[in-house]
């Protein structure tokens, strides 16, 4: 065969085997093309749909918080906010300049926002200002193409109608921090809030709601280009009714004052939470809006620490309201009866240290019943010689001292009700009697809150185990059903009450502010509480003990009333702890009379309760 034949031939087969080869190349490619396009076309085409459709949330709106009667105590409102989006404004900085001619920013704002915008993707809006009046809100709008990036909206926001009354119960609500914020997708929404204090943060989860969902076409860098149907709306909050009287609760924050005192009212058939009032206050609005520093920094260091709610944070010598308690106890024991009899000359000497009596001149002679009337120390030191701290601290915790109630309201404290074993573990040290005679009193180691006193008063004005509820329908919340008898005999509790009665008759401590002769009378117990040691020195000095008046307002004692009323047939019960006010029987008592006569008092709305 010639040359050029063979070659031609060679070729041939090579080209052969080249189409071949492109053929089989070009089947598997239509094969592959043909799974892809038909067999799972539609799982590709969900994943180009996912790609292309954002599926984006509506913010929920906030459930409201009611009084026992109806009042709302938290409710929202329109919020008028200007926002930017930082990828639609020509120069960020030129912008924020223009803004700030318009809305009022301050330095502490502009790094706010700053910060937000280098976190955040550069189409997502960023919160400029919120609550705006509708003047800036219209002058904004007017200016709006001169302000490339910034839109206006309309959205809700939280509004405490009962400002500082009611503060430290419902809390407030704020910006999620910068740890929160990742947490739920809701969180990063522009101008969200979560509650941040009191029920509000107690109860989120109830009252926020469940977003909504609607779906938005997006380009390939997720830029909003249309929405989508259908849409999915939020679904509102659950509102919160609490047992608290509001009408009540603005009239004791009025009574108190700029003292710094805590109130809680309870009645006494239910565990209902009346009024539970802190002072002073704080207004939550300020939080909600973004408080400034100036004022953050004024109630961080105003000493009468109007961001502590005194009611279940504030601990407190409970002082000469704890004698019931210790009488209780050492007539269970049997040490004492009714008719005991010690004699008070306003000293009592225990090996080298001698404890004083509130009057110095002593008392005389004195039972049981006119010693809690009269609130004698040296009875009380008498008793305690005898009484173990343990039996004192056993019967303490049956009236809710050394308890929490877990109500709702945030920082609720123990207390401290001290025992033998408490000292041994925390102090590594032996318990001594002279311990026990300061206990006795109301001082030393043990300390209590507001509502653990108006709990152990509705407790011995009942013989009830009264727990105490803020919130209706809550699981936490209390019965009359529930509410077992303490463990107390019925006779000594019955001789405990009418020494409560005898403190506001003559010769108690509090009898220059017992009710009037036609109103239902009132059982209670003064205290005063020390809080600076007094010394023999100041004690044989010519003008003798320092009045509280004369002294700084730290160094003067805690004044304390606990009461219930009417006598009879008790429905309601008090407790007030003013702090460094002076005297129980002529600071707390009038307060106290007062607020369980308003309490008592029928509703003016109410024509057949008047009648």
């Amino acid at each position: 065969m010639p040359r050029e034949g063979l070659r031609y031939q060679t070729y041939s087969r090579r080209a052969l085997l080249l189409a071949g080869l492109q053929g089989i190349a070009l089947a598997a490619l239509g094969a592959r093309l043909y799974y892809l396009s038909v067999v799972n076309g539609e799982k590709y085409r969900l994943r180009a749909d996912k790609n292309r459709i954002s599926i984006r949330l509506i913010a929920p709106e906030r459930g409201e918080i009611f009084d026992r009667n109806g009042e709302k105590l938290a409710t929202n409102t329109q919020d008028l906010r200007a926002l930017l989006v930082p990828e639609q404004a020509d120069q960020l900085e030129p912008t924020l300049k223009k803004v700030q001619q318009i809305i009022d920013l301050n330095d502490r704002s502009l790094t706010r926002i700053r910060q937000r915008i280098k976190r955040q993707r550069q189409f997502v809006p960023v919160t400029l200002a919120q609550g705006l009046d509708w003047e800036t809100f219209s002058r904004l709008n007017v200016e709006m193409p001169k302000l490339p990036g910034v839109q206006t909206d309309a959205g809700l926001s939280r509004l405490y109608p009962g400002g500082e009354a009611i503060a430290h119960l419902v809390g407030y609500m704020a910006s999620p921090d910068e740890e929160d914020v990742y947490k739920s997708p809701l969180y990063q929404l522009p101008g969200f809030k979560i509650g941040r204090q009191g029920l509000e943060r107690r109860y989120e989860s109830i009252l926020r709601g469940a977003s909504g969902t609607r779906r938005v076409e997006v380009n390939a860098v997720g830029r909003e280009i249309r929405e989508l149907p259908p849409r999915e709306e939020s679904l509102r909050g659950n509102d919160l009714h609490l047992t608290l009287d509001m009408d009540l609760q603005k009239y004791v924050m009025q009574e108190l004052g700029e003292e710094a005192a805590g109130v809680v009212i309870m009645d006494i058939a239910n565990g209902d939470i009346l009024s539970m009032a802190s002072s002073p206050g704080y207004d939550p609005n300020e939080f909600t809006r973004g408080i400034s520093n100036a004022n953050w920094q004024a109630l961080l260091k105003d000493p009468r620490s109007p961001l502590l709610n005194k009611t279940v944070s504030g601990q407190y010598p409970p002082g000469s309201t704890i004698k019931m308690i210790v009488a209780l106890a050492a007539l269970e024991q049997g040490l004492i009866t009714p008719e005991t009899t010690f004699y008070c000359n306003g000293k009592h000497r225990l090996g080298n240290h001698t404890f004083h009596c509130w009057q110095n001149r002593g008392h005389g002679k004195l039972d049981m019943m006119q010693a809690i009337a009269k609130s004698c120390d040296v009875y009380f030191y008498e008793i305690a010689e005898k009484l173990d701290i343990d039996f004192i601290a056993d019967m303490a915790k049956r009236f809710g001292l050394g308890a929490t109630f877990d109500i709702g309201v945030d920082g609720e404290k123990e207390g401290l009700v001290p025992t033998r074993e408490w000292k041994r573990i925390f102090q590594q040290e032996a318990w001594q009697l002279g311990e026990t005679l300061n206990v006795a009193i109301g001082q030393g180691a043990m300390l209590s809150t507001p509502l653990q006193l108006a709990v152990m008063t509705a407790r011995l004005a009942s013989g009830q185990a009264v727990v105490p509820r803020m919130v209706f329908g809550d699981s936490r919340g209390s019965s009359a059903s529930f509410f077992q008898p303490l463990d107390v005999n019925p006779f000594h509790l019955e001789t405990v009450r009418r020494t409560m009665a005898m403190v506001m008759e003559e010769g108690g401590t509090a009898h220059d502010y017992r009710r009037r002769k036609s109103a239902t009378p009132l059982a209670g117990k003064t205290g005063t509480a020390q809080v600076r040691r007094i010394s023999l020195a100041e004690r044989r000095a010519e003008g003798g003990v320092i009045d509280n008046d004369e002294l700084p307002w730290a160094y003067r004692d805690h004044a304390l009333f606990v009461g219930y009323a009417p006598v009879d047939a008790p429905k309601v019960a008090v407790s007030v702890v003013v702090q460094h006010g002076g005297g129980g029987s002529s600071v707390a008592a009038p307060l106290a009379r007062r607020f369980l006569d308003r309490a008592l008092a029928p509703k003016q709305s109410d024509p057949e309760e008047q009648a």
